[in-house]
């Protein structure tokens, strides 16, 4: 992906604004639907946390640092790969009352990804949010 490409998407849930809210930002809720092995997460601008996703033969260590929050509202971090180029935005907003909420999603891409990785690229990137939102984090919120 290239600087300024986006992925964008919506998902509805039948959970309260704070219900999501407390699943996109509690690190004990967030290795449940998200990733297993993100070792701590804090909604506090500045925090930065890192870890490794394996993809085949090949690791991808994540790191993430919060740029941006409004209290059970917004949440944003940077995304890169340590090793890697390239470096993405993830914006995060919640809306929603006290039996609905609907989380929009937002990946920017701020520098480019080296388009060589199929894991870098559009459909692997829209396919990535498709199953952690609508799948994995829709399925933790039914339950």
């Amino acid at each position: 992906m290239r600087k300024g490409d986006k992925i964008e998407l919506q998902q509805k849930f039948a959970v309260s604004a704070n219900e999501l809210w407390r699943a996109l930002t509690e690190h004990d809720q967030m290795i449940e639907w998200y990733f297993e092995n993100i070792p701590d997460f804090e909604p506090i601008v500045g925090f930065t946390t890192a870890f490794d996703v394996k993809s085949g033969d090949r690791v991808f260590p994540h790191v993430w640092t919060v740029t941006e929050v409004v209290q059970h509202e917004k949440i944003v971090y940077d995304w890169e790969y340590t090793g890697y180029e390239g470096k993405a935005s993830l914006i995060l907003e919640v809306e929603g009352n006290e039996i609905q909420s609907t989380l929009r999603l937002c990946h920017l891409v701020l520098n480019d990804f080296d388009s060589s990785i199929p894991e870098f690229n559009a459909s692997s990137c829209q396919g990535g949010w498709d199953y952690f939102i609508k799948e994995r984090l829709f399925t933790f919120l039914k339950e």
